[in-house]
């Protein structure tokens, strides 16, 4: 009897365990299948922007020009410097041909016998018309040859002055061998070195290029922007320029200009832009600097937000996926969005703050 008593509470508490281990694991696995994974929808900011890509520029970048010819006989300023405008920059040192120098000597030999005899001519005339003999129109004419004769001899004497000594007076402008700053800045690039030949700038040819100069003061970011965001802007946007030579570094500006006229690059489509410059945030700039600006099209501020992933678009309507009553159970859901900045989306209606969303399940590849 009592062998059988202690069997039969050997088979129940081996039931019993049997029953407590079955029971652990079930809660366990149920409590696994209800942990889905989902998001919580958060207040936040979503900012839409363009990127645009390209360079820091001066506004005005000028290029400094002789006007007379020769060779450079001395630099007066190095790239870098900093230059107050009518400071010297280059001298150049007239260096005719002889051909160049016995024309102009001939030239104004000849213009001086046309003088005299324009002046003879002119007296012989003033004597006519004194005895009425000739019309006032023809003594006219024979002082406007008297005048033309006189510019043209004043005309080939400046020449010869500026192509032996390189410093002449113009109509009242001094005309000189000495280069001097136009502008007051910095000088950005030095293009000549001495004992460069200069040609110099004419109404009919462009001249050698001595120096760049530009006020760094005024800087502008000058870039590209795609097709598809050009749509989007609007002169007077604000903008963040980060510079690829300082990272961490956030520069402010606003978007002054829009081309009309599109480029191709890369096979792609782009628009020139350019952005004015606004705050350096006491950060030195220099020109020619790589950079990446987000032009802010909008910012919106303290409103809900869940990440975009988890939304399915389905011709035109927004739908998520919220927990059933069970704990496998995915209940679709209708909801309003707005603005998107490509990883956050603004959710208008259909939600609240804490509502959780759950993720798109995992699509597992099977292989055939």
């Amino acid at each position: 009897m009592t062998r059988k008593i202690i069997l039969g509470i050997g088979i129940a508490g081996a039931i019993g365990a049997a029953v407590f281990f079955v029971t652990k694991d079930g809660a366990s696995a149920s409590e696994k299948e209800s942990s889905q994974p989902y998001v919580t929808v958060e207040e936040g900011t979503i900012v839409e922007k363009a990127l645009a890509v390209g360079t820091i520029e001066p506004q005005n970048e000028i290029q400094v020009k002789s006007k007379i010819s020769g060779v450079v006989s001395r630099i007066y300023a190095e790239p870098g410097s900093y230059i107050e405008r009518g400071q010297p920059l280059i001298e150049i040192e007239p260096d005719p041909t002889p051909l160049e120098l016995a024309e102009a000597k001939r030239n104004l030999e000849m213009s001086a016998i046309d003088v005299n005899t324009a002046r003879r001519e002119l007296d012989r005339m003033t004597q006519l018309k004194d005895r009425n003999l000739i019309s006032e129109r023809e003594y006219e004419e024979f002082i406007r040859r008297h005048d033309d004769a006189v510019l043209r001899d004043q005309m080939n004497r400046e020449r010869l002055q500026l192509l032996e000594s390189g410093r002449v007076n113009i109509a009242g402008t001094e005309i000189e061998s000495i280069i001097k700053a136009p502008i007051s800045g910095y000088i950005l690039e030095k293009m000549v070195d001495i004992g460069d030949p200069v040609v110099p700038l004419t109404s009919f040819q462009a001249g050698t290029a001595l120096m760049t100069m530009a006020a760094m003061d005024n800087l502008l970011f000058k870039g590209t922007v795609d097709e598809i965001d050009v749509g989007k802007l609007f002169e007077g946007m604000p903008a963040e320029i980060k510079i690829g030579a300082m990272p961490g570094v956030v520069i402010t500006g606003h978007l002054d200009k829009i081309s009309l006229k599109a480029q191709r690059q890369e096979n792609a489509i782009v628009f020139p832009v350019e952005i004015v410059i606004d705050n350096t945030n006491g950060h030195t700039l220099r020109a020619g600097f790589s950079a990446n600006a987000d032009i802010i099209i909008e910012r919106r501020e303290n409103i809900l937000i869940v990440p975009e992933r988890v939304i399915t678009f389905t011709d035109g309507i927004s739908m998520v996926e919220l927990q059933g009553s069970t704990p496998q159970a995915r209940v679709e859901h209708e909801i309003k969005t707005g603005l998107s900045d490509a990883i956050n989306i603004e959710v208008k209606d259909g939600l609240k703050k804490g509502d959780r969303v759950l993720e798109k399940p995992v699509r597992k590849l099977t292989a055939d």
